[in-house]
């Protein structure tokens, strides 16, 4: 239990539809959501006030509070580099992030004629988040070296967006259906922010001013505004032919245009294609009796993408110059164009996707069992990346590579047992998906995640012909008995206790082979039982907390296995001696095996149904009770398999101090009207 931390979440919805007339209806919908929280640190080793390490590498001997200073938290750990945990934790204790999210959507619908109409809507999306921090100047041991600090940043990003359809249908001679959509959709955003910060609080009364207010010091910029806009038009059209539900062809096109892209290439143009072949609807299937439905079905289309784009990447900016308006020259200075901050880039364009798929989808015994199997290979060209430069050159963001993903995806329903008001049901689905980066322009190798600062090392390498997230370091090959060092394998391949780069490998994938989800649905009289499991097989983790658990390297506490640790020449041991950072390289010594079977989801609930509730318009009222991430399995050593300190795709599979998923009870009431 971590007092300090917490995590607020509030939705409200509502919608209405309504038919004015037979020639128009209208449409309105909002939803309000609210996100409050803290959060602790995390991704950092308990020497840079990582809670989840620290909570180990705290020595059994340490106090809360340090006796000698009232309310300084202990630190009396005989020179190492050691915070505690409610320490740690005291650092994020005052902060807050808050968002405010508010979807307002209105629409329109005019009917034309019964084949033909066209509908309008208008949709804001906004948000607002305030991010706070406050740093005590008293309790923590960074807080006294910093003398407190303090932040509070504010942001509005406001989101429109305007779509306008016009649909025809019609079915000529009873089988032949055809449906024609065109139109447009925009988005605008504008997005501000407004922040401010301040230094060296008061510590003389024992307690701090929290708030901006409280700082003296506010730097040379103590606060900045900020302004972002960009937009989105589009074209759309589709056509959509079936022949007697039998042959089922549609045509996508599209055209996007996005101001985030130079003026020359901002548009891209995206066709798609598919078309179905209803086999269970041709004669010669009519006679077998235990066939529902069997289709198969094909497809080709492109996309584009533009996310994860800076607003402004294609221009050239440019860094402020400030003057310290303290010093009395400066006392009239007025800011100054500074280095470029980036490289524009005039040819900046749409990153593109193809993809081709195939599937099939079967249905059997009256529904009782459905089965769809799906294919598909995506290749992207022109992939959108920052690219770093050669010193003294800033990074630019330009078109710099190609990637390829291929996979298998099932999915399988079923409705076991119906029989005398038992039913039971599971959906289950498997996917399997290998990516490989083809081809890189500039720079042909990137190194990301650095972890222990005992190794300052990184532990990603990406490359042309390899998968994203791919481990990269030595192959260790075991404790050499004489003394206590690691082994590790050398490019010729034979041990070696003094290994180079050229000595470095791939050595673990954080690519799944599979991932599998099962939902098993049971209902008897009322009472509902849902039951969700998720699983992973065939990825490695790169566990780097365990460096900070057994690396020995330092005064932390560290976990039972060093008690195996090598201490005399000749024994025989998996653990090395203590005190060399040699010991703790990015190597297959920090690799495991991530596969797991989570029960993700189990929710009880009961259908309250009666005569009296129906008089005031309830339909149902049903009180439910839901765990969440209660029971996992697997062979991994560390807190949670199926966390990632990283979101990005090319830094999947570390685990360094990472908090691990939450095991939550909910109560609940669902109304339903």
């Amino acid at each position: 239990m971590l007092p300090v931390a917490y995590s607020q979440r509030y939705n409200v919805k509502a919608g209405i539809e309504s038919e004015l007339f037979k020639w128009i209806s209208v449409g309105a919908s909002t939803t309000y959501s609210r996100y409050a929280g803290n959060g602790i640190i995390s991704g950092a080793g308990s020497n840079r006030a990582g809670v989840v390490l620290s909570i180990i590498n705290t020595p059994t001997y340490a106090k809360v509070w340090d006796e000698d200073n009232p309310g300084w938290y202990w630190t009396k750990f005989y020179g190492a580099n050691i915070t505690t945990p409610a320490e740690n934790l005291a650092r994020t204790e005052n902060n807050k992030t808050q968002t405010d999210r508010l979807l307002l959507s209105g629409n329109v619908t005019l009917k034309f004629h019964k084949n033909l109409d066209f509908k309008s809507t208008v949709t804001m999306d906004r948000r607002w988040v305030h991010t706070f921090s406050f740093l005590d100047p008293i309790k923590t041991s960074y807080g006294r070296t910093t003398h407190g600090s303090a932040s509070d940043t504010r942001s509005d990003d406001m989101r429109m967006i305007y779509d306008n359809i016009l649909t025809y249908r019609n079915v000529f001679g009873g089988r032949h259906h055809l449906e024609v959509m065109a139109g447009t959709s925009a988005t605008v955003s504008v997005w501000e922010e407004l922040s401010g910060s301040r230094t060296h609080f008061s510590a003389d009364y024992g307690n701090a001013i929290i708030g901006l207010n409280g700082g003296n010091n506010g730097g040379l910029r103590g606060q900045s505004q900020s302004k972002s806009e960009w937009a989105i038009m589009s074209y759309l059209g589709r056509v959509s032919y079936n022949f007697d539900d039998r042959y089922l062809f549609t045509a996508n096109f599209r055209a996007d245009g996005s101001s985030k892209l130079a003026p020359k290439h901002r548009w891209g143009y995206f066709p798609s294609f598919s078309a179905a072949w209803r086999l269970s609807g041709e004669r010669f299937l009519s006679d077998v009796g235990w066939l529902d439905d069997l289709k198969i079905r094909a497809g080709w289309g492109q996309t584009g993408n533009q996310s994860g784009l800076d607003d402004y990447a294609y221009l050239q900016k440019y860094n402020t110059n400030y003057y310290d308006w303290t010093d009395s020259k400066y006392v009239d200075a007025t800011p100054t164009v500074g280095s470029r901050s980036n490289l524009k880039n005039e040819d900046l364009t749409w990153e593109t996707t193809t993809q081709t798929n195939v599937g099939i989808d079967l249905t059997v015994l009256k529904g009782r069992l459905t089965v769809s199997l799906d294919a598909y290979y995506k290749y992207t060209k022109d992939m959108l990346m920052s690219v770093p430069l050669p010193s003294p050159n800033p990074s630019i963001y330009r078109n710099e590579g190609e990637m390829s993903n291929k996979g298998f995806e099932v999915v399988v329903s079923s409705r076991n047992i119906v029989k005398r008001g038992f039913e039971w049901s599971t959906d289950f689905n498997l996917s399997l998906n290998r990516n490989r980066l083809e081809k890189l322009q500039l720079q042909q190798v990137y190194y990301y995640t650095q972890t222990s600062e005992s190794v300052k090392d990184y532990a990603i390498r990406m490359t042309p012909g390899q998968p994203l997230s791919m481990f990269w370091g030595y192959k260790a090959l075991g404790v050499d008995p004489e003394t206590g060092n690691m082994f590790y394998e050398d490019a010729e391949g034979n041990p070696t206790l003094t290994p180079s780069d050229k000595d470095k490998r791939y050595i673990g994938n954080a690519n799944p082979k599979f991932t599998f989800g099962m939902t098993n649905n049971f209902s008897w009289k009322g009472l509902n039982l849902n039951i969700l499991l998720t699983g992973s097989y065939g990825n490695d983790i790169f566990n780097a907390s365990k460096i900070e658990m057994v690396g020995m390297n330092g005064g932390g506490n560290q976990i039972t296995d060093v008690l195996r640790r090598w201490r005399i020449p000749g024994q025989i041991t998996d653990i090395p001696r203590a005190g060399s950072a040699t010991n703790n390289l990015t190597s297959t010594r920090w690799i495991e095996d991530g596969s797991y079977i989570k029960i993700k989801n189990i929710t009880l609930s009961y259908d309250i149904r009666s005569p009296k509730l129906e008089k005031v318009n309830i339909s149902k009222i049903q009180p439910y009770v839901t765990l969440q991430n209660f029971f996992t399995f697997t062979d991994y050593s560390g807190y949670d398999p199926e966390v990632s300190q990283y979101s990005s795709a090319t830094s999947m599979g570390v685990d360094w101090g990472t908090y691990p998923n939450v095991k939550t009870v909910v109560f609940g009431l669902n109304v339903t009207f």
